[in-house]
């Protein structure tokens, strides 16, 4: 019987990264490398260069039905192939679970997320608290684990190979990017998929003219300072009114169509410092050490404040859940970025 623990988790790039929190648990708890089954191109890129991420099998939909779905073919004779061991279901989803049945996996192999852990009345945590209390738990099937403190993996963590690296610096040398490189994330997926009115619309939108009087603080400080607008190529236009804002100054680059992920890892790596909105690039700032501040709105910072080794630096409206991004003003992200920067020594 292999032993070797499998997670199903379906998320997006920043519910992955946080997921390296139950990964290395349950690497730690069996003593193997863990099987991930997800979704998206990011999974695979997020942790392709982690040791203790063995097998990813990716699922292009996990909505479209099992006779329409080719990837939930190739999931369902791997999981066959694969043999028994501990399962730790992320995703209650039925067609999921389904899935799971239909390669053989039993359900006393079986850990699922606790459905009461979303119900209304429950109270708010932190999603790597959550993934910690699911992860020492065992199926009902026994498989032999060590001894372990769970507290020791609660901080998400991404591994970057040295190919990663290598690339970047061939590409920040490319680019001539030389002093202090200040992140700047303005979007998600789902600020930006209708464009530049739904931007403007969606609670996590920071004007333009808000970026761009950030910029210029940091310019004010950090003289050398090359500010790099961050977001996917579907974002470059939106990123574009920002660079317009802050005077198309050569020391600001647009970056939206030159940051595939393990670049953007690097590049995270390699730089002074981020400001994010709630978002993706932010849990991976985190993960990775970069001071970083980040702009809430709707989204409660008690469930999904991004945590790390460094310096993480929260900011949302007094609305609370009717919070919105642009309430909150340039000076207090300004006063923000300061002190998550203190001390730094990239910072002078």
């Amino acid at each position: 019987m292999s032993a070797r623990p499998l997670i199903v988790r379906t998320g997006a790039f920043g519910d992955v990264v946080v997921l390296t929190t139950l990964i290395h648990l349950l690497s730690a708890r069996y003593g193997s490398p863990v099987d991930v089954v997800g979704a998206d191109a990011w999974t695979e890129a997020l942790l392709a260069d982690d040791p203790a991420v063995a097998e990813i099998h990716l699922l292009t939909s996990r909505n479209t039905p099992y006779a329409l779905n080719p990837s939930q073919w190739r999931v369902a004779r791997w999981l066959r192939r694969r043999g028994r061991g501990p399962v730790y279901m992320c995703d209650n989803h039925p067609r999921l679970l389904a899935l799971l049945r239909r390669g053989g996996v039993r359900e006393e192999d079986m850990v699922r997320r606790p459905i009461e852990d979303e119900a209304p009345e429950a109270p708010i945590r932190l999603w790597p608290d959550r993934w910690l209390d699911m992860g020492m738990r065992d199926p009902v099937s026994p498989f032999p684990t060590h001894a372990v403190d769970a507290q020791a993996y609660r901080l998400p963590s991404l591994v970057l190979g040295d190919a990663a690296r290598q690339e970047y610096r061939r590409w920040k040398q490319a680019k001539g990017l030389r002093g202090p490189l200040i992140l700047l994330q303005p979007g998600n997926k789902r600020t930006h998929k209708r464009g530049t009115v739904a931007t403007r619309q969606h609670p996590k939108f920071w004007p333009p003219e808000s970026w761009a009087a950030l910029a210029d603080a940091i310019w004010q400080d950090l003289p050398d300072a090359q500010v790099l607008l961050c977001g996917s190529p579907q974002e470059r236009s939106v990123l574009e009114e920002i660079r317009v804002a802050a005077g198309n100054d050569p020391r600001m680059h647009n970056l939206g169509s030159e940051l595939p992920i393990p670049r953007l890892l690097a590049l995270i790596e390699d730089a002074h410092s981020m400001v994010s909105v709630d978002t993706g690039p932010a849990h991976a700032a985190a993960a990775l050490a970069c001071p970083l501040v980040v702009m809430f709105g709707h989204a409660s910072p008690l469930k999904w404040r991004p945590l790390g080794p460094g310096k993480v630096l929260v900011l949302r409206g007094e609305r609370g859940d009717q919070s919105e991004v642009r309430d909150l003003s340039a000076t207090q992200v300004i006063s923000a970025w300061r002190s998550a920067v203190a001390g730094d020594p990239h910072s002078s």
